[in-house]
């Protein structure tokens, strides 16, 4: 099957996008959607922050803020009901994606955007019987919501309900070299990669330049519900096709972790991210303290303190979906001569937010595992909650 862009509607609204100070915000989960009245904040270390909102057409224009569009700049854009989008600029000429709250503890939401060139990049996400794609839009308890072959994005999948046990993998293919595996084009097109849990934009990932390859595999899921970076590039001659056979055979085969590459430059940093996020959440400043520490993830993906800290931070803002995700990175990654207490207590952690959602079976598996990783009073009564709950 051929790919044909029909949407001149969204031609148009990206075709303004070179014009200087000005960006496109659209929904990532309704095709050629503006979203109006979303507040843009920009930010620089050392100056007030300016603020502004984006129009009917979702379009936000900045020209009069001298110099704010540079590499030390962040980009804030808020709106009730969406996840907050952070994005470090330059910003000019491109488009975001807004991405709605999420409700099931979980589902998850991946969103691709990128810049003017290739003009059409692909989404892909495999797990066990299925493979989401513009061409096989419905799985199992997900669905591409939104296909854009005409530059800018976005590119959204949305899984509902992840499947407990099963391994995901998510992939961007560029169709536009569908059959050129020696092509570099996805890794030169800016393209970047937000996953959305619950409420927030829980890891961001962004194509590195000068890589060859056609396909960027960006993530995996393993079976416990772990994120694990993979952000290799390969090839395939096959197009879609080949794409297709190439993550049904990582998901059918063995461990898909990624060796950590991170330089001790990176950990530095990470650990300074992590000590101001510290100091932020003493401070009572939780939201400042979880962007701290989702930035120490960013940079060093294995950093287990980040992710223990991040955890807690997501349970006191009551955002249970994400907290989810942070105490299985935390078990993954825990080691040494606290590992059973740091699991216990994670598994303990996710018990809590299932037994507080109903999810009576879930809930009594975690206090199970938490009591097979240490003994302590309270595993056992939940594990008699739970079995009371199920009679």
């Amino acid at each position: 099957m051929i790919k044909f862009s029909f949407s001149l509607a969204l031609l148009s609204l990206l075709s303004v996008n070179v014009l200087a100070g000005e960006i496109q915000l659209l929904s990532a989960v309704k095709k050629d959607t503006p979203i109006a009245n979303a507040e843009v904040i920009f930010q620089k270390t050392g100056e007030t922050s300016v603020k502004t909102s984006s129009n009917v057409q979702g379009k936000v224009f900045y020209n009069g803020f001298s110099g704010i569009d540079s590499s030390d700049t962040m980009m804030l854009i808020k709106k009730p009901g969406f996840s907050t989008l952070v994005a470090k600029c330059p910003c000019d000429g491109l488009t975001y994606a807004l991405s709605p709250n999420m409700q099931n503890l979980d589902g998850l939401r991946v969103v691709l955007t990128w810049g003017r060139s290739p003009s059409d990049l692909d989404s892909h996400i495999s797990y066990p019987g299925n493979h989401i794609y513009w061409d096989s839009k419905i799985g199992t308890k997900a669905n591409l919501d939104v296909d854009d072959t005409t530059s800018f994005g976005p590119e959204t999948i949305t899984i509902n309900q992840k499947q407990a046990g099963k391994k995901y993998i998510y992939a961007v293919h560029n169709y536009s070299d569908g059959e050129n595996p020696n092509s570099s084009a996805v890794s030169n097109s800016g393209a970047t990669v937000n996953v959305y849990i619950g409420e927030t934009l829980v890891r961001t990932y962004h194509a590195t330049p000068h890589k060859v390859g056609n396909v960027w595999v960006v993530f995996g899921i393993d079976e416990n519900g772990a994120f694990q970076d993979i952000n290799s590039y390969t090839g395939t001659s096959k197009s879609s096709n080949g794409v297709i056979s190439m993550l049904s055979g990582m998901v059918n085969g063995g461990d898909f972790h990624a060796a950590s590459n991170v330089s001790s430059a990176d950990l530095s940093q990470a650990e300074a991210l992590n000590l101001q996020g510290e100091q932020q959440y003493h401070l009572g400043n939780l939201e400042d303290a979880m962007y701290l520490f989702q930035d120490a993830i960013n940079i060093s993906s294995n950093y287990g303190q980040a992710y223990s800290n991040l955890g807690l931070t997501y349970q006191k803002l009551g955002r249970e979906a994400e907290a989810l995700w942070a105490n299985r990175k935390a078990i993954e990654l825990a080691n040494g001569s606290t590992i059973n207490t740091v699991q216990a207590s994670s598994y303990y952690n996710i018990a809590k937010i299932y037994e507080s959602k109903a999810q009576w079976q879930d809930a009594l598996t975690n206090y199970q595992n938490a009591l097979a990783k240490k003994e302590h009073p309270a595993y056992h009564k939940g594990i008699a909650r739970m079995q009371a709950k199920l009679q």
